[in-house]
């Protein structure tokens, strides 16, 4: 694919707004149906798209061929995720206000840092150290509504399903570094695994039978736009990126971004601890991405 910044930076942006929308979506959509029924529709929507997409660029044979080879591996893939990832993820949106749970999702980054060190024996960096202790006092901050003298959790249960999504979505990607396959291929063989998992949740809860329109558009809309086509804006703006730190740069705008949505749309008026905490996270995401940058740049000088 020829290299073209200015196209990767399109195509970066877009993923971008999309996914600041999600959060906003998701809320909608659990007020027709059941984290589980979210998951599994959107699920179906974005298996759907993501075998289109592997038809079209006749790319099926791939998808057998990356199955064959490891099959243990996306077994495992699909089971992090979308099942176990989603259904926590799902689960704490429908306890807690949409501002709290995007921003405590955002800290997924920092604890990968961390689980990378004995999980694939990289080094731990005074920086990742720096970077977990801002972002982990951002989610007290947003966890306690700013009252960090009580500690007192509006829903624990929702916070602990939101930092647990977060260790979920860690290893996904801990375990996916070992995947040398076609990324959409890849993707949809998650999904493949995944979709039987979510069936079987929805038969023993009882909760098979069709939501409403409403919550059928909704999933139709996180499966496009969270799971599936913004997967493929994201990776197109990576393999044309010719610089791939300004289109990084771009998922800082995302959370500030969704908190707009939020309000605008659900009508949350955002809080002012959610943004002590949201910039407390954001701060580590700082720290940690540019933090050995600039150690480096001071050592040269």
């Amino acid at each position: 694919m020829a290299k073209n910044q200015t196209r990767a930076m399109q195509f970066g942006f877009a993923a971008v707004l999309l996914w600041s929308t999600v959060a906003t979506a998701f809320k909608l959509s659990l007020a027709h149906m059941s984290p589980a029924q979210l998951l599994l529709y959107a699920s179906l929507t974005s298996a759907t798209l993501l075998a289109a997409i592997v038809l079209v660029q006749k790319r099926g044979q791939q998808v057998v061929r990356q199955w064959r080879g490891q099959p243990l591996q996306y077994i495992k893939s699909g089971l992090l995720n979308p099942f176990l990832y989603y259904l926590a993820l799902f689960g704490a949106y429908d306890r807690l206000p949409a501002q709290q749970a995007q921003a405590l999702n955002y800290t997924w980054a920092i604890l990968l840092s961390l689980l990378a060190v004995p999980m694939l024996g990289q080094k731990l960096r005074r920086w990742d150290v720096l970077a977990a202790v801002a972002a982990y006092f951002g989610v007290v901050v947003i966890a306690t509504g700013g009252n960090l003298a009580s500690l007192d959790f509006a829903s624990p249960l929702g916070v602990g399903l939101a930092l647990l999504s977060t260790l979920l979505w860690s290893l996904y990607w801990i375990v996916n570094t070992k995947d040398q396959g076609d990324p959409v291929a890849s993707l949809l063989l998650s999904f493949l695994v995944s979709l039987p998992c979510i069936a079987l949740v929805c038969a023993w809860r009882g909760e098979l039978a069709l939501p409403s329109w409403q919550g059928l558009a909704g999933a139709a809309y996180v499966g496009l736009f969270e799971m599936g086509l913004t997967f493929v804006l994201w990776l197109t703006a990576m393999r044309t990126a010719e610089r791939t730190a300004p289109l990084s740069n771009l998922v800082f705008l995302g959370p500030f971004l969704s908190l707009f949505f939020i309000a605008q749309i659900l009508g949350e008026a955002i809080a002012p601890a959610t943004l002590y905490g949201l910039g407390l996270i954001v701060a580590g995401l700082l720290i940690q991405q540019f933090g050995p940058k600039w150690q480096q740049r001071n050592a040269t000088n």
